[in-house]
């Protein structure tokens, strides 16, 4: 008769066990960690104690089988050469064997049920309060990481830890308990007996360690060759303009099939490694099944046990042999599942921006005059960016920031706004320093318009109202018409309304600039900034963004950060920023005359060069 059937939880993975142990990840702290997890998988409470009932239930039906199945063959007896058959008997624990496989199909779909809704359950929450301090952390920390790695604790670590969730807990809590209740059985059974099939585990567990650490240099050296072939197809993929106006195209080729042949090679050695792997261990399990028959069959001759006996224990050694591999084929699945926890704790972990603003004025009490006093500040300590710089900024004055690349013109922006705290000194707007001011407020009160346009999956109008979400239509086409957005909003099929696509990537660089310049419009700030606004707008387009920034900037206090210093010739102060401090400020004429910093950005930049 057919043992118990395979835990449904229990799903190879791709590559089998020993790939998975081999790429297997590991926590730093995986003690720490696991009760971290394990704090979130208890908020579930009714689902995981469910669970373990089901498990318990599963476990016992799936031991109670055999010692019915054994009961059924000793039915029947050979007596003096004639063979004998409790028909009665038979047939009624037939009918209990049957319930007892009813049942356990029964319990394995609960098993089923419970699980997916304790994985779901327990990442839902685990994703929103990762997300929800996401949100909350300094700007600096998302300049510090990698972006990549910060997308891949959102989707990849949860998603591993929702698979091991689902597949792993039922899995531990049903292997553990076949293992103990399986080595008590046969152990009434015959010690004897199961110490020769304790025997072969042991054989099993040596023979994979050895086996696992010779196939370790196959896989690690196939991730290798994949990382690169990844990265190749993706630098191709990106740079596919430049590979084809250089006529490219073949020795891209060629270098891909070089790769690729060496990943075969390699892949090929890989899974001939892992191939032979699965036949071992079921060759070391089927002579463990030979030597319980051949030594049952002697100890039944002696009239020690009976022959049902012998298949009782045939099938508990493989109830027993089987969750030893599950649970090892789950062993690196956990072990990446922890290490995926402990990256999304040690998001959670890190301290959220701090706001200790004290200060009751609000955006709409906001003027906007605005003071740098003394500001040192470094992103790294051992390359300060500002160096004693001082600025006095009054309200509704036009005022240019320019020097060289890396000059702290952007690192000032960042510290008006707070995204950063300078080191040292001190920055007031109307008076009140900005670290006594909530951050909400401080950054209602200034608009925004990146080097870098950035706008969200949605419609146009959504976009544009991004900054005041409670404007009316109204409010929204004349912020774009100010912006000269207007026109070419208009020409499109949906107008207003039309979807933009992932990063407005189904507009022109201009279009996107635009609708950038229309929401800081919108938003009606009381200072604003505008960080290489028009760089990457065409002249004729550049013309009418200037025209439209006149109006805007009347009685506004307005910070331009640019490279072209033509668009800033009307400003009411150029600043110029070398060496971490103010080295001129003045207007376009007097710096012109001074034939200082400014004077020399400005001749090599009309002689073409890049400055």
């Amino acid at each position: 008769m057919p043992p118990m059937p395979p835990n449904p939880n229990n799903k190879q993975q791709p590559g089998g066990r020993q790939a998975a142990l081999i790429n297997a990840e590991k926590p730093k702290n995986a003690r720490e960690t696991l009760g971290k997890l394990l704090r979130y998988i208890g908020r579930s409470q009714y689902l995981f104690f469910g669970l373990m009932a089901i498990m318990l239930m599963i476990t016992l039906l799936g031991l109670a089988a055999p010692y019915i199945q054994q009961i059924a063959i000793d039915c029947i007896t050979l007596d003096d050469k004639k063979l004998s058959v409790d028909t009665e008997r038979l047939i009624k624990i037939l009918i209990v064997l049957g319930v007892v496989y009813l049942m356990n199909s029964v319990f394995s779909y609960l098993q089923g049920i419970f699980s997916a809704r304790l994985s779901q359950k327990t990442v839902s929450t685990m994703r929103r309060d990762l997300f929800g301090d996401l949100v909350k952390l300094p700007i600096k920390y998302f300049d510090s990481h990698r972006h990549g790695d910060i997308m891949s604790r959102m989707t990849n670590d949860v998603e591993n830890i929702s698979n091991t969730v689902s597949q792993s807990i039922g899995s531990l809590i049903s292997g553990v308990l076949t293992v103990v209740g399986s080595i008590v059985i046969m152990w009434t059974y015959s010690p004897l007996l199961t110490l020769i099939s304790l025997s072969t585990v042991v054989l099993t567990v040596f023979v994979s360690a050895k086996m696992t650490k010779y196939m370790r240099r196959y896989f690690l050296k196939q991730q290798i060759i994949l990382g690169k072939l990844n990265g190749h197809v993706e630098e191709m993929v990106t740079g596919h303009r430049t590979v084809v106006s250089y006529s490219k195209e073949q020795a891209a080729v060629e270098d891909f099939n070089v790769m690729s042949d060496e990943l075969r090679r390699t892949g090929i050695r890989a899974q001939i490694c892992a191939g032979i792997m699965g036949p071992l261990m079921n060759c070391i399990g089927n002579f463990g099944f030979v030597m319980i028959a051949a030594f049952g069959g002697w100890f039944s001759y002696k009239g020690w046990i009976t022959v049902g006996t012998i298949q009782a224990f045939i099938l508990y050694s493989k109830q027993f042999s089987r969750p030893i591999n599950e649970i090892a084929n789950q062993y690196a699945n956990i072990q990446t599942a922890i290490a995926g926890a402990e990256r999304i704790f040690e998001v959670m972990e890190t301290p959220p921006e701090t706001d200790e603003g004290t200060s009751k004025i609000t955006a709409e009490d906001i003027r906007g005059d605005i003071k740098f006093e003394d500001i040192h500040f470094s992103y790294d300590p051992e390359k300060p960016v500002l160096k004693g710089l001082d600025l006095d900024i009054k309200q509704g004055q036009k005022i240019a920031i320019v020097g060289a690349t890396g000059s702290g013109k952007t690192t000032v922006v960042n510290l008006l706004t707070r995204f950063y705290d300078a080191d040292s000194g001190s920055i007031t707007v109307d008076g009140v320093d900005i670290r006594d001011m909530r951050m909400d407020e401080l950054r209602k009160s200034v608009g925004i318009v990146l080097q870098d346009t950035v706008l969200f999956k949605g419609s146009i109008e959504d976009n544009i109202r991004y900054g005041r979400e409670d404007a009316p239509d109204e409010d929204v086409r004349r912020a774009a018409a100010h912006a000269n957005a207007d026109v070419f909003i208009r020409h499109l099929p949906e107008g207003y309304k039309t979807q933009l696509a992932e990063g407005g990537s189904n507009l022109s660089q201009g279009q996107r600039q635009l609708l950038a310049i229309a929401r800081a419009i919108l938003a009606d700030p009381k200072i604003l900034i505008l960080d290489e606004a028009t760089s990457s707008v065409d002249t004729r387009t550049e013309m009418h963004i200037q025209s439209a920034m006149v109006a805007l900037m009347k009685n506004r206090t307005s910070l331009i950060i640019a490279h072209r210093l033509s668009t800033i010739r009307d400003a009411d102060m150029i600043v110029v920023i070398d060496g971490g401090k103010v080295a001129e400020k003045g207007r376009h004429e007097e710096l012109i005359a001074q034939k200082g910093c400014y004077y020399e950005l400005y001749r090599t930049q009309f002689a073409g060069n890049k400055t």
